[in-house]
């Protein structure tokens, strides 16, 4: 049997009852990490049934709601630290990721989901084309000048001339 020893106990339980509400949704433990080109993210929901989860995108905003029932005991309750009710977790994700072909599986309390990263998004490399030709060229340069040459020149057009007399 275990020993009351806390007198805000009942204010406790009230407390945690009440936060599960419609009103005041429990937050759920949740991680997110890249993996390649998947975004994924794992919420914790232990005990809760998978029926209950519902998962919506709209525009950019994902949002995730579970429910674990209240306890239905005829019994005294002696301690009820697990929270019940509703669970609810918005995130904003970003035009990176293409949530058109999200997935999402429940295994052993724990809700993951998985978002692929848009191809537009992906990293893709630029060649750079190292063809020089003449319709291309910025004023001032010549075809046949070097670098060097064209900061000299560039340095004795802007050397003011001797004055006479």
């Amino acid at each position: 049997m275990l020993m009351r020893t806390d007198p805000f106990r009942n204010l406790d339980r009230l407390t945690e009852q009440l936060a599960g509400t419609a009103d005041r949704p429990v937050l759920m433990a949740m991680d997110a990490w890249r993996e390649e080109d998947t975004f994924v993210v794992e919420f914790d929901l232990p005990g809760v049934d998978p029926g209950s989860i519902d998962l919506e995108v709209e525009r950019n905003i994902l949002s995730v709601t579970a429910e674990r029932p209240a306890l239905q005991s005829s019994g005294e309750q002696i301690a009820a630290e697990r929270p019940r009710g509703l669970f609810r977790r918005h995130l904003i994700v970003g035009d990176n990721l293409d949530t058109e072909h999200a997935t999402a599986s429940y295994a052993a309390g724990v809700l993951r989901l998985e978002i692929p990263v848009a191809e537009e998004a992906k990293p893709r490399r630029i060649t750079v084309d190292v063809t020089r030709k003449p319709d291309t060229l910025t004023a001032g340069h010549s075809r046949d000048s070097t670098p060097e040459e064209e900061s000299r020149d560039a340095t004795a057009v802007k050397q003011p001339e001797p004055a006479n007399g």
